[in-house]
């Protein structure tokens, strides 16, 4: 009987120890980041209409600001989860609704920046965005 439970107790441990164990996947540094940029002016031209991007400078590799609607905006870091080191940068494709990190082949939906292709797993790093109708401001 006393083996059995020491079984079932050695097998319990060893289930739970690498069932929670540390998932595989690098999380991107953070840095500093709290920027104020005017969306709707002839700066960010793109970002004028719902739908449009700009890269800016910031973040870890760079930041991606989408506008989902006329009052709401998104900010994502342009280094990919899956390999944050390589250099390479997310860039936004033709469709405007997804965007690729060249490099590994992962694919995100820029509107939430979930991955759906490629052998990323873990979404886009996205910074607080908060836009008061004049300025939005981006940080983390």
């Amino acid at each position: 009987m006393r083996k059995i439970s020491l079984l079932l107790f050695f097998g319990i441990f060893s289930f739970s120890y690498f069932s929670c164990s540390k998932d595989n996947s690098e999380t991107i540094p953070n840095v500093f980041v709290n920027l104020n940029i005017q969306p709707n002016s002839t700066f960010y031209q793109r970002l004028n209409i719902v739908g449009g991007w700009e890269y800016i400078t910031g973040g870890y590799n760079g930041i991606i600001v989408y506008r989902q609607s006329q009052d709401v905006f998104v900010a994502f870091d342009r280094a990919c989860p899956y390999d944050y080191k390589n250099g390479c940068r997310i860039v936004v494709e033709s469709s405007y609704t997804t965007a690729i990190d060249s490099c590994c082949g992962s694919r995100f939906l820029i509107n939430d920046g979930s991955p759906f292709k490629g052998p990323a797993s873990v979404s886009l790093k996205q910074y607080k965005a908060y836009y008061d109708g004049n300025y939005l401001h981006i940080s983390n």
